[in-house]
């Protein structure tokens, strides 16, 4: 790179990097200001530790630390978020800046297009994009768990245990848990009810708990209540066999852990739907409709992302110095439009006629042909 590439490449890198700090350090203010008597309480009973008062300091540290705990997680799933807006803003800033010292000027005056300003700024936009597949495919689905914490769970390090309502597997069996450990992959006073073709019960499962091997639960203390011919029979039951795994129960208790989800993840679960709750064909074909439009739109916004730089890169790569404020407020527009609408458009519209593979990347062939002709149209 030469040094204009290196110069422009981390004024804007410096310009990205301060504003993810600003917008990470507005969004934990406003939630430490809403939630404070919360991480006081619970900084407060673990730094207790036996003790009737803590210190005063102490508590204030043990907060700090719970703070960071809660939000580092999120901050790193918000950086995929506000990415886009992030490298728009940075970019308007950086070349405002250079506008401002006339040193788009100079750079005309030096015999250099305009095209080589804008080459290291498409490049540091494709940088922060591939960090932003690596980080949705290496780091959030290590660290799902974590990220889908709440207020109530603060200083876990888990997704904790809760109740597992009705849930069938695809074998027509009825689940019911008074408790699901995802973390531990257990069940407490487990339930199952293994029906006919007219959905009466046959069989009737109980245990006191129960452990996932990987292919089946294995029972403690189970027994398995069978009737037959109006008479009910008690026998031992030891295990039960299914695909109704910690997985499975994980993704139904939190709707939008299949976000957090890796391709190959997402993959295996477009093998088996069924599981995701719903056994009828049209809920199995939903289930796939939505698995696969979840991992194609990840490809299609990072896409868009860059586009939607393309577009507005025109408004601030100005031969003649202008009003960067008014610039800014053609920006704001496009930018949001862009951006916001090919995430809407790429997550949760399915076009009538369209696989979702396809669809999905409907706001790339709408913004391409846009950004080509913002990018043949500066005048250089």
């Amino acid at each position: 790179m030469s040094i204009l590439d290196r110069y422009i490449a981390r004024t804007l890198l410096a310009n990205i990097l301060a504003l993810l700090v600003i917008l990470f350090c507005f969004i934990v203010a406003v939630d430490l200001s809403w939630n404070f008597n919360s991480f006081r309480s619970a900084a407060s009973a673990m730094a207790g530790s036996g003790e009737a008062r803590p210190g005063v300091v102490r508590v204030t540290l043990v907060t700090l630390l719970l703070v960071f705990d809660f939000w580092w997680p999120k901050l790193l799933n918000l950086y995929n978020v506000t990415i886009g807006l992030v490298l728009v803003g940075a970019m308007g800033f950086t070349l405002a800046a250079m506008s401002r010292h006339r040193e788009l000027i100079a750079i005309l005056a030096g015999g250099r297009s305009l095209f080589r300003v804008a080459r290291p700024i498409v490049l540091v936009g494709l940088l922060a994009v591939l960090v932003q597949g690596v980080n949705q495919e290496l780091v959030i689905p290590r660290i799902a768990p974590l990220i889908l914490r709440s207020h109530d769970t603060l200083g876990q390090r888990s997704l904790g245990a809760s109740r597992v309502p009705l849930a069938a597997d695809s074998a027509g069996r009825v689940f019911y848990a008074e408790k699901f450990d995802p973390d531990r992959g257990t069940l407490e006073g487990l339930t199952v009810l293994e029906r006919d073709a007219r959905g009466l019960t046959t069989r009737r499962v109980t245990a006191a708990a129960a452990r996932w091997s990987g292919n089946a639960w294995e029972l403690e203390d189970g027994r398995a209540q069978v009737r037959l011919n109006g008479r009910a029979t008690v026998e031992a039951a030891s295990r039960v066999a299914t695909d109704l795994d910690p997985t499975a129960l994980t993704l139904r208790r939190f709707a939008k852990f299949r976000h957090s989800l890796s391709w190959s993840q997402i993959s295996r679960l477009i093998d088996r739907p069924e599981v995701l709750g719903d056994a009828t064909p049209d809920g199995v074909r939903r289930q796939i409709e939505q698995l696969e439009r979840v991992r194609w739109s990840r490809i299609a916004i990072m896409l868009c992302t860059i586009l939607t730089l393309l577009i507005t890169l025109p408004l601030f790569l100005r031969r003649e110095p202008g009003n960067m404020v008014l610039q800014s407020i053609k920006c704001a527009p496009v930018a949001v439009a862009g951006l916001i609408g090919s995430v809407v458009a790429a997550t949760a519209l399915g076009i009538p006629g369209l696989p979702p593979q396809l669809s999905a990347f409907v706001p790339v062939l709408v913004l391409l042909p846009i950004g080509i002709a913002a990018i043949t149209g500066i005048r250089t």
